[in-house]
């Protein structure tokens, strides 16, 4: 080997910071090294194979892919090395220097995020390298890309404490070895059997061989073993596949200690062929909370059991991003390409068939399981929500799956289907009634719903904040129309809107005295059929956006244009009557302006001068 002279660099800050975070907080869950290091080197050899379909004489050499790890108890070293795509001196840089490839700074904002460290978000950010420092206290990766000369190999070397140095040198053999120096009390990973069982553990379900030496007289044996399944699960026969098996194979392909809370397993035959492994984990991923929308993992598809993508973005839609899995296609082009994919009608056949199989998955926990189905709806229920309005082919079947809390239901449990409430429904009842408010306790003391409690009609009580924008796409249930309660004019029998209109007759008199004072605070006045204990509420018009919506897209920077509310009055209250009777103007003035400040206080509304409010309520309690 011929060595170049090393050069020294400095980590970038981030990167610094990860593996002072990793070093220092990961310590109970130590033994996630070895999956890591095990599912780069899976990774590398993926990424070779895949290469090797327009490239075959990139597997020149070595043809038969596979990961070896040793252990040296004379060097205390544990070695993990793959004969995969290996990297250049800039990927090696890009992959382990900088921030460029390994999400480190979304993995930053996650820590601050939870104010802790939790060993998932190692493998979710791809910062999963760094975990080798754990356990080591140096470590050097001796990497070649397979189509670049024996010459341009490189060598990198740290021992994590913020300088990193790269040297070029000769390599033989294509790939990448990372070799871990231990640390003086981590005697545990220079024992066979302990690897041997960490790689049954985490990383059993890895479609390539993991070779370790033969253990003679203590020591590694110059022969190699396979240790691990090295298949792909889930072109097994489902009758051949243990729970164990499935929840092992979960927890490698998601980075997660936990088990799933339920998978999906199928196989399509006929005119096309592919096999779909869905998984619905049990807690949201941190690479979902973190990432979002805009960039997401979890689904990865193989076309005849070869690696070609991260494909979550083709194969199932936003609104499902919690999945993880892998679907395995075999009639689609090997050399398939993102731009492809989003016009190939094969994958929308797979991907309505990923839909379906989850939506299935739902029902059936739902239906069978109603405790995991609560565990899953307190995860994803929100994201669930967002298919209301993004997924209209499917929207029945979804809004089947929403649970809310409800004016008969547990509190502020979301334990209330549309199908219980349409089962518990008054005979003549055609509407299903429901409020959005900020929170429960705003949704469930809301003036608006005194009608409805006085009448004894349920109505669903809508508090996260996706409810308002959710519930503007589904307008109708199973026949049955929703309807906000605060909007538009409720409906009344024959009786009630003789009621309503003597009512307002004997209230002209008021109607006018509070237009007159409020002016341009309001677009009208009138007597609510709503109300039977408070004295004023706010009502909206049937398109009108909830105030409480109104008011956090305004503070998030959105241009909301200015509406005037309409007062609504319960003339019968003494309030109502004191406003009435009260000859003073200024303390009149001072009344209607705080029927109207509480009215909008209750529906979440700003107040336009909390100041003024204060005074005028300190005016009427002083007398």
């Amino acid at each position: 080997m011929t060595n170049v002279a090393p050069e020294t660099r400095k980590f970038e800050a981030e990167v610094a910071q990860v593996l002072h975070l990793v070093t220092h907080s990961l310590y109970s869950h130590k033994e996630i090294f070895l999956r890591e290091l095990i599912s780069n080197a899976s990774d590398a050899c993926d990424k070779l194979r895949f290469e090797s379909i327009a490239k075959p004489e990139l597997l020149a050499g070595e043809g038969d892919l596979h990961i070896d790890v040793s252990w040296d108890p004379q060097a205390r070293t544990v070695t993990v090395r793959d004969n995969g795509i290996g990297m250049s001196r800039d990927e090696v840089v890009a992959n382990i220097g900088t921030i460029a490839s390994s999400g480190t700074r979304r993995f930053l904002e996650a820590m601050s995020a939870e104010q802790k460290t939790d060993a998932r978000l190692i493998g979710q950010f791809g910062v999963g390298f760094y975990s080798a420092f754990v356990v080591a206290d140096r470590v050097t990766v001796l990497s070649r890309r397979a189509d670049l000369p024996a010459g341009e190999g490189v060598k990198w070397e740290s021992d994590g404490k913020g300088e990193y140095s790269l040297a070029q040198l000769d390599l033989p053999e294509r790939g990448t070895a990372v070799i871990l120096h231990l640390k003086a009390d981590e005697d545990e990973f220079l024992k066979s059997w302990e690897l041997r069982s960490l790689i049954r553990k985490y990383s059993d379900h890895v479609a390539f061989p993991i070779r370790m030496p033969k253990e003679k007289d203590g020591k590694p044996g110059d022969e190699w073993e396979t240790v691990n399944d090295a298949s792909a699960l889930w072109a097994k026969p489902r009758n051949e596949i243990s729970d164990e098996d499935y929840q092992s194979f979960y927890k490698s392909l998601g980075h997660d200690f936990n088990n799933p809370l339920a998978w999906t397993h199928n196989r399509v035959e006929g005119s096309q062929s592919f096999t779909t492994l869905l998984y619905i984990p049990e807690q949201p991923p941190f690479d979902l909370m973190m990432g979002g929308r805009d960039e997401r993992k979890g689904l990865k598809l193989y076309i005849k059991r070869v690696f070609i993508m991260d494909a979550a973005e083709e194969l199932l839609p936003n609104y499902l991003r919690f999945v993880r899995g892998v679907v395995d296609a075999d009639d689609l082009p090997l050399n398939v390409s993102r731009e492809i994919l989003q016009h190939n009608r094969q994958l929308e056949r797979i991907r309505a068939a990923c839909i379906k199989r989850v939506l299935d998955l739902l029902e059936k926990l739902a239906r069978d399981e109603p405790e995991k189905y609560a565990v899953f709806y307190k995860a994803f229920g929100n994201t669930l929500k967002e298919g209301i309005a993004e997924d209209a082919a499917n929207r029945e079947r979804i809004a089947k799956l929403l649970r809310f809390a409800s004016t008969k239901g547990d509190g502020a449990a979301q334990t209330v289907s549309l199908d219980d409430y349409i089962g518990r429904m008054a005979v003549g009842q055609d509407t299903i009634w429901y409020i959005t408010a900020d929170s429960y306790t705003a949704a469930a003391g809301s003036p608006q719903l005194e009608a409805f409690k006085a009448k004894g009609t349920e109505v669903l009580l809508m508090f996260d904040r996706i409810d308002e924008w959710m519930i503007g796409s589904l307008n109708e249930y199973e026949g049955k129309k929703l309807k906000n309660v605060a909007k538009g004019e409720l409906p009344l029998d024959e009786a009630g809107k003789k009621h309503q209109e003597e009512l307002s007759k004997a209230a002209e008199p008021l109607l006018k005295k509070l237009k007159d004072i409020l002016g341009d605070r309001v677009n009208d006045v009138r007597v609510s059929a709503r109300l039977t204990d408070s004295p004023s509420c706010l009502a909206l018009s049937d398109f009108e956006m909830a105030p409480h919506l109104a008011r956090l897209l305004r503070e998030a920077g959105h241009e909301m244009p200015e509406s005037k509310p309409t007062l609504e009055i319960n003339p019968e209250h003494p309030l109502l009557k004191r406003v009435e009777a009260e000859s003073d103007p200024a303390k009149a003035a001072d009344l209607a302006n705080l029927l109207l400040d509480q009215a909008e206080i209750a529906a979440g509304a700003p107040l336009p001068d909390p100041a003024a409010f204060v005074q005028r309520l300190n005016r009427l309690i002083a007398g």
